[in-house]
């Protein structure tokens, strides 16, 4: 059987070798970008190919536990196999070969906790929020949530070639983060949103557990990668104000950006809730009008239990609008807002908004621009994937582009053949939806791939969670399982390339 299993490897190996290229490919973190905009660049999405678009049977691809974390895919490195990372809520990591699905190293870094929590709604709860790579010091960050006597989450380095905790870490939480009087307590707070890393500082949200039970606050940890011992920490004044959407930390390279949820008796005074916040290295909030944006009835929404982050922050560049530097929030009233990311302006109105659904929760949306425009895309509650074009006008609007009727509460992805050409919308029906992988037409909504024949139906995804695509091929993480689709198969280029020197 070994050996049967061996020759296999070594055909598929072949056959998704057939292209030689020397450039890396490499996927580090949530939705590909710094900026949440879910874009892939992939020449093997034409929208002829993605019709024939086939579940790899030879990648193996088993793990044990539930994945709410997207995967993450990581060439180079000893050997040169190229790695699908990927986190269970069983604290369970693993690397898996990108071609046969098959284990390099896995770890487990400790228990999940199963009880004793005040509310919440996920169980075992472990690592929940995507992690990120650093690539120059090959080295993976995630936040996991261990028991013990006193539950508490832990932020992780491991090395992303042999699973090996880095020197320095893990980092307790709960002795390390405070914010001004206020204390990190675990046992009240999640870490359901996605990691970020900017300029050597690793940033990890947190909202509160699923019934907003306890003192819990949104808070933003930094901690830097060189010197994990300097903790620093921003959090919500008010109680509340959680980082719930899957897209977790956006950034332009300099500041990042985060979404905040309802907050709770504030007696009227905004408190850091239901709103856009730019932070500076650190995390520092300078508190000042330019550094966040919150609607002016930002009061109704704490009210209503309705979520401004019902996903987290896009940022979005728009040709020929102004302002072209904008930033996207998404809400549970089912309205998009656009704001100014440069000056936020405070308790204002927003640059641009629009009503779009009855409601966004929990997801990452995506963005792309084709010769047709500017468009970014979102999971409409739970029957609809929706698109919508951003204008290049003064100012910038948001107008329909097309919807389509889709179960299920994935998050998109995009892919475009060089930037712009091709663009496919890819979203699963996870979670309540018919557990298949879904493309459509970025311009138009039209059908690309409907999802595929008996092979290609997964199981037991899991709300909010989104793919990842690399050297023609699409990963998806569920329950004890890593799926993998590919384009013709005799077409794909190699994933661990050998560049060789110029004669």
């Amino acid at each position: 059987m070994k050996f049967l299993i061996s020759i296999s490897s070594l055909v598929v190996a072949g056959l998704w070798s057939a292209v030689p290229t020397n450039a890396q490919v490499n996927v580090t973190q949530e939705h590909n970008n710094l900026s949440r905009d879910g874009l892939y660049i992939d020449s093997a999405f034409t929208r002829s190919a993605a019709v024939n678009v086939r579940r790899n049977l030879n990648f193996n691809g088993t793990i044990a536990g539930n994945v709410y974390a997207q995967p993450l895919y990581v060439e180079g490195g000893p050997g040169g196999r190229a790695k699908v990372i990927v986190a269970t809520e069983s604290n369970n990591v693993y690397a898996l070969d990108a071609i046969t699905g098959t284990i390099i190293w896995q770890r487990n870094v400790g228990a999940p906790v199963t009880s004793g929590l005040p509310c919440g709604n996920i169980n075992p709860l472990g690592i929940t929020g995507t992690p990120v790579v650093h690539l120059a010091s090959r080295s993976l960050f995630f936040d996991a949530m261990i028991n013990g006597p006193i539950k508490k989450h832990f932020i992780f380095s491991l090395n992303v070639d042999t699973g090996a905790t880095n020197p320095g870490w893990p980092v307790d939480v709960n002795a390390t983060a405070r914010y001004n009087s206020m204390t990190f307590t675990s046992s009240i707070q999640n870490q359901r949103a996605a990691l970020g890393l900017v300029n050597g500082v690793v940033y990890v949200p947190y909202s509160g557990h699923f019934g907003d039970c306890g003192s819990f606050h949104g808070w933003v940890v930094g901690v830097p990668i060189n010197n994990p011992s300097r903790v620093r920490a921003w959090a919500t004044t008010a109680r509340g104000g959680g980082i719930w959407g899957h897209g977790g930390v956006a950034s332009d390279g300099t500041n990042m950006f985060v979404i905040t949820g309802n907050t709770f008796n504030t007696g009227g005074n905004w408190g850091g809730g239901e709103a856009i916040i730019r932070l500076q290295a650190g995390p520092i909030f300078s508190g000042s009008p330019t550094d966040y944006w919150a609607p002016t009835n930002w009061l109704s929404l704490d009210n209503g239990d309705t979520d401004l982050g019902g996903c987290g922050a896009v940022l979005i560049n728009v040709p020929g609008a102004t302002p072209s530097q904008l930033a996207l929030a998404l809400g549970k009233d089912g309205k998009a807002y656009l704001v100014r990311r440069n000056n936020l302006g405070g308790i204002t109105a927003p640059v641009a908004s629009a009503n779009v659904a009855n409601y966004v929760i929990g997801q990452s949306a995506a963005s792309y621009r084709t010769s047709q425009g500017t468009y970014f895309v979102f999971r409409a509650g739970s029957s609809a994937v929706s698109a919508y074009k951003i204008t290049a006008t003064n100012p910038p609007t948001i107008v329909p582009a097309w919807s389509v009727s889709q179960s299920g509460q994935g998050s998109p992805w995009v892919t475009t053949t060089n930037g712009t050409n091709n663009a496919i919308v890819w979203v699963v029906g996870s979670e309540g939806g018919d557990q298949r992988l879904h493309g459509y037409n970025g311009d138009t909504g039209a059908v690309i791939y409907a999802g595929g024949g008996p092979n290609e139906l997964m199981a037991n995804t899991r709300k909010w969670n989104t793919g990842i695509v690399a050297r023609g091929r699409i990963y998806f993480a569920a329950r004890n399982k890593v799926y993998a689709f590919a384009v013709q198969l005799g077409d794909l280029p190699a994933p661990n390339p050998t560049i060789k020197p110029m004669p």
